[in-house]
């Protein structure tokens, strides 16, 4: 229980962060404007994302959308804290990755319910080459997906593998 907590202050801090870090740019960078941090490669940008992942459906005005993306996150979360709360504690990586996930979508829910947006302001670039902006929770959802990824197709195979000693 005692790694559980440790794990679920995690995401509070993480979520925290995520918030305070989307209200700073809401008050300091203006709608649709930017300032540059490494000119050339980096700018704070705030953008408002009515949509999902890098701006799908942002243009559209219906408010089914919105109500299917809102409904769609309500499902994951609730998928994502199901196996937080019944992977065994055993499994630090896995409750890793999945803390990371549910702090992601905590974040970007808490946006969405809300403000009716998510605001993304993290816009990396390279000349012309625009990375769709993202936010801090958008990283915690990609990076605890990718070692989500990677337990899957690696660590859990490995215990499959019988060993050569037998």
């Amino acid at each position: 229980m005692k790694h559980r907590l440790f794990f679920f202050l995690f995401v509070l801090i993480l979520l925290a962060a995520d918030q305070v870090s989307k209200a700073i740019i809401a008050q300091k960078v203006a709608f649709l404007s930017s300032k540059s941090v490494i000119p050339g490669f980096f700018n704070l940008t705030q953008i408002r994302n009515r949509g999902a992942i890098f701006g799908s459906f942002s243009q559209s005005s219906n408010q089914l959308v919105y109500w299917l993306l809102t409904l769609t996150s309500f499902a994951a979360l609730a998928l994502v804290i199901y196996f937080f709360l019944n992977t065994p504690t055993s499994e630090r990586f896995m409750i890793f990755s999945l803390s990371l996930i549910l702090a992601g979508a905590l974040g970007n829910l808490t946006d969405r319910i809300f403000r009716g947006y998510v605001i993304d302001f993290l816009d990396f670039y390279l000349k012309k080459w625009h990375w769709p902006a993202f936010n801090l929770a958008d990283s915690c959802i990609s990076v605890g997906a990718v070692f989500l990824i990677f337990i899957v197709l690696f660590k859990r195979k490995a215990k499959c593998i019988p060993s050569s000693s037998s």
